[in-house]
């Protein structure tokens, strides 16, 4: 059964730095391309980053080019996300899933409970 369990969220002020992980099982994690996204309240789920499955090419929202970075360790089947210079805008739930910018695995039985950002001061 696919899963993906989202940690490192927190409270955090504006130019703060936050790391996000997320622990995947139910495939063959190493072969496949990750992605984050976040949610804010009121909006539509929308692309942070993502990853491919060599770990050698990477994809950023405009928005967050240059101060957010992805990465991923295959051997602990986990894809990290560095978020430097928050913004309070950035407040929202953020989730991973797998694909290269578009999510794999859509219904909503398989995202995970997601990790809350909150940026304020």
């Amino acid at each position: 059964q696919v899963q993906f369990v989202e940690s490192g969220g927190g409270l955090v002020q504006p130019g703060g730095s936050l790391r996000l992980s997320c622990v995947v099982s139910g495939f063959s994690f190493s072969s496949y391309a990750m992605s984050w996204y976040r949610q804010a309240p009121g909006k539509k789920r929308e692309l942070v980053a993502g990853i491919n499955s060599g770990g050698g090419v990477t994809t950023y929202a405009d928005s967050v080019k240059g101060r957010f970075t992805i990465s991923r360790d295959d051997a602990e089947n986990t894809v990290y996300l560095q978020m430097n210079s928050l913004k309070p805008e950035e407040t929202a739930v953020y989730y991973c899933n797998g694909g290269f910018a578009t999510p794999l695995w859509r219904g909503d039985d398989y995202w995970g409970q997601g990790t809350q950002v909150t940026v304020s001061s």
